[in-house]
């Protein structure tokens, strides 16, 4: 038995255009590949035969071919009886060679291509050109697709989908109203390491979208931006490309926003302006003195002698030694050297008598 279109966009024989539209967005949306990733090849499924019916049931020809002679009659499994030259609802039937005389042959369009003509571009929400793996230590990766994107996703993380389908309001970034609506901007980080942020650097972006040329046709393109990470830059600085997203009918193209974020780094972590490092040292070392060895983030060798009594919580200040400072990176700020003691396990009753001696108890 043939599928049931009007049961698969749960809509009745009577529906109109607008029913099928409705019927369509909700569930063109709710099963989309991309959002259903633990279970994709299900939603392969759903989602072409989603595509399938709303196709047929919303072209007045093959709808009329549909009601009379079922899925079969439509894709020519089955010669419509008594065919021969007009068919219902004005439907053609033609002879494809050893298919019989008179059958009326429907083949489905693909799927994504219809849900891309029907929300003026491959996401619902919007979006930008494709991205590959970046130029400036960003790395590779196999690209996802988001609202038209591709991102590498050893760039921007596993969630590529989580905020382009996640609570964007329906039909957000269409044509409302007669009136243009720009496409929400497209957020990603752009991991750093402590050194970058430090000294400042460089980075290239390679980016593919679609633009409209005079005739209103979409071609793809390709451009690289560059993104100049300041001195002293923190976590969460955002890079804003102006709509640099697809062009796409009735829709201004969406910004492209880069958030700045910080890798870990294997010997300081950063606390606003300052750099923070844990040293271990022995008891001994502790009573008697330490120095501490470093090298700076700039490639400097640090040297730091502690003469004072380092004990549980101490912190030894190095004013000027953290962070550059973003609006004037002339001036930073310092860098503060943390402990951690190493008491030893146990001691001989010798010992015990030469502490006490040696403390005066």
């Amino acid at each position: 038995m043939g599928l049931d279109y009007y049961k698969i966009l749960g809509v009745d024989k009577g529906a109109t255009d607008d029913d099928l539209k409705k019927a369509y967005r909700k569930l063109a949306m709710k099963w989309h590949p991309d959002k259903n990733p633990n279970n994709k090849k299900e939603a392969e499924n759903k989602f072409k035969q989603i595509s399938e019916a709303y196709e047929v049931l919303s072209d007045p020809q093959k709808r009329a071919v549909y009601d009379q002679y079922g899925e079969e009659g439509l894709k020519g499994q089955v010669p419509p009886p008594g065919a021969g030259g007009a068919g219902p609802g004005g439907a053609t039937f033609f002879s494809t060679g050893g298919d019989g005389p008179n059958v009326f042959r429907f083949n489905p369009r693909n799927a994504e291509d219809i849900f891309a003509e029907f929300f003026g571009s491959s996401s619902p929400f919007g979006g930008m050109g494709g991205m590959g793996g970046g130029m400036g230590g960003m790395g590779g990766g196999p690209g996802m697709r988001t609202g038209g994107t591709r991102f590498s996703s050893s760039i921007f993380g596993d969630d590529i989908f989580g905020s382009a389908f996640g609570g964007a309001p329906e039909g957000h970034g269409m044509h409302t109203a007669g009136r243009a609506v720009k496409a929400p901007p497209i957020e990603r980080k752009l991991p750093c390491s402590l050194e970058e942020l430090y000294k400042g650097t460089t980075k290239k972006m390679k980016i593919s979208r679609e633009i409209a040329d005079a005739s209103g046709k979409t071609i793809p393109v390709e451009e690289i931006l560059t993104i100049d990470v300041k001195p002293g830059w923190k976590k969460g600085t955002k890079i804003t490309f102006p709509e640099k997203g697809n062009e796409t009918p009735n829709t201004i193209p969406a910004d492209l926003v880069f958030i700045i974020d910080e890798k870990p780094h294997p010997v300081f972590t950063r606390d606003g302006n300052d750099l923070v490092v844990t040293q271990k040292v022995p008891l001994a070392d502790a009573l008697t003195g330490y120095t501490v060895h470093l090298t700076t983030l700039d490639g400097r060798s640090l040297t730091v002698p502690i003469s004072s009594v380092i004990h549980p919580g101490y912190e030894e200040v190095v004013r000027g030694e953290g962070m550059p400072i973003p609006k004037d990176p002339s001036r930073k700020g310092n860098l503060r050297i943390k402990f951690d003691i190493k008491f030893p396990t146990r001691l001989t009753a010798d010992q015990k008598s030469g502490v006490k001696r040696l403390l005066g108890q």
